[in-house]
């Protein structure tokens, strides 16, 4: 399988039979597209969440927006500190330096197109990710992986409260 990498001003066809796949206990993610680093562009993946499936932590960016567009199902989302529920059709553009955090909506999966603008090497955080999910490589790597790929992890009591059941 290949994933369509391009620079910045070239146009970009994805073929979601030729995308890289990397799975996990939790979630599928298809990568579509990316540019290279440094570029500007973007970075496009499709996530599909199973029921229940715990997504990203409260994090932020310092240099991209990411965008969310639900495709289906149901998504649970924290933005600044509000927590909200996306559901099919819904969009959802986070600006740099606001903290976020994103799991499948309770009683729910989720089917999410995922974009971040600009691009910055975001498939080789997802490899990592999942490499973490499935037990082949230590958490510790997503730490010491912080400024290369623009993630920075934050406490959120509301989206602590949110996944305790406390919140909406």
């Amino acid at each position: 399988m290949t994933t369509t990498k391009t620079t910045a001003t070239a146009p970009v066809l994805a073929r979601r039979a030729e995308a890289e796949t990397c799975a996990d206990p939790s979630a599928t993610m298809t990568l579509l597209a990316e540019t290279a680093p440094g570029e500007g562009g973007f970075t496009v993946y499709r996530s599909v969440f199973a029921e229940g499936a715990a997504g990203a932590p409260a994090h932020f960016h310092t240099r991209a927006w990411e965008l969310f567009f639900v495709i289906g199902g149901s998504l649970r989302v924290l933005v600044g500190e509000e927590v909200t529920v996306l559901h099919a059709g819904d969009f959802l553009a986070v600006p740099p330096h606001t903290p976020h955090a994103f799991a499948a909506a309770p009683g729910s999966g989720a089917d999410v197109l995922f974009m971040f603008t600009s691009g910055m090497d975001r498939f080789d955080y997802l490899r990592l990710l999942g490499g973490v999910m499935r037990g082949e490589t230590g958490p510790g790597a997503i730490a010491a992986s912080a400024e290369r790929f623009d993630n920075h992890y934050v406490d959120s009591s509301a989206w602590r409260a949110a996944l305790a059941g406390t919140a909406a």
